[in-house]
């Protein structure tokens, strides 16, 4: 999503500096203390302090700063003399909502979804500015691939037990791909995932960009059974791109990107998914391609982005 923002504000004519790691391959101007990014969760460590300590000095010359972030704002934003946005990628729930707390009103603070921000009281949120995509990085495919797709972190929440269960329970092969790093994550494949397994199931591990660019658009659908109130869920947006259909658990922010019986279907209970995958020829794969275009898209995130940053300026009279 960072990427995407930082190409899509320099397409617009905007100077863009983006403080990251030495490793990224984002196409505008960057800087960097950390050469590579950590294998481990940076939130929290003295790691993301040295980060953010020195992305404020980079950035003390630019109109604003958007700082994405868990720890830099509160640190440093508060202080900041430009205006400061951050956005929270995270559930507004401890210890994040402590941090927002802490804010004070003095960040303008970005929610991912209205799922997201009403959930956030009392923190005030600045503005609800859903995910989006550049659509011509997302080839449509057909679907011919005969198979459900799962593609996520394979934790409990994320519902990789599940799928598995429905898409057979459905008669439908399934794909399964995505990060297994922690621990927990590992002892989660190995406990609940793995036995499952089947000559109708197949676990691919995490995989690259173009191999997941050609199963989205081979897959009938994909499946995304999660148990947890995500915040936005970029899969989703990612298959509708690809003309993919999605077949959710209606929990955080997937109401407002699936619309049932047009682009997917959502249910309260799992077990009423199976029929649900029976139905996916209802589906117009060009309607789910069409609702990115129409709305999950860069150009428009990127807008709304800007009507921030310009409120944010004009309040304070203009440039710092």
């Amino acid at each position: 999503m960072i990427d995407v923002l930082a190409r899509g504000l320099q397409a617009t004519g905007h100077e863009v500096l983006l403080f990251t790691t030495g490793d990224s391959t984002c196409e505008v101007p960057r800087e960097f203390v950390v050469p590579v990014a950590p294998g481990i969760d940076i939130g929290g460590s003295a790691l993301e302090v040295q980060h953010v300590e020195q992305a404020y000095l980079a950035l003390r010359e630019m109109d604003i700063i958007h700082d994405h972030t868990a720890l830099g704002p509160l640190l440093f934003g508060r202080d900041s003399v430009q205006p400061t946005v951050t956005t929270n990628h995270n559930p507004f729930a401890e210890p994040f909502a402590s941090l927002y707390r802490l804010l004070g009103g003095k960040v303008a603070i970005v929610a991912i979804s209205e799922h997201h921000a009403r959930s956030a009281p009392p923190i005030p949120i600045a503005a609800v500015i859903h995910h989006g995509v550049f659509p011509e990085d997302f080839p449509v495919g057909d679907g011919s691939g005969d198979y459900a797709l799962f593609l996520g972190r394979i934790t409990p929440d994320k519902g990789a037990h599940r799928a598995v269960h429905l898409a057979r329970a459905a008669g439908l092969r399934l794909v399964l791909a995505g990060k297994k790093h922690t621990e927990r994550e590992e002892r989660y494949f190995e406990e609940e995932v793995r036995p499952l397994l089947d000559d109708g199931s197949e676990f691919l591990g995490e995989v690259d960009v173009p191999t997941k660019l050609a199963l989205l658009g081979g897959a009938r659908c994909l499946l995304n059974p999660i148990a947890w109130p995500e915040p936005f869920g970029m899969v989703m947006i990612e298959a509708l791109a690809c003309g993919t259909p999605v077949v959710a658990l209606p929990h955080g922010a997937a109401s407002e990107i699936v619309t049932d019986g047009v682009t997917g279907f959502l249910r309260e209970q799992p077990e009423e998914l199976v029929a649900a995958l029976g139905r996916l020829d209802e589906i117009d794969r060009g309607a789910c391609r069409a609702v990115v275009e129409g709305h999950f898209s860069a150009q428009r995130m990127v807008a709304e982005h800007l009507a921030l940053y310009d409120s944010l300026l004009n309040s304070r009279g203009g440039r710092p």
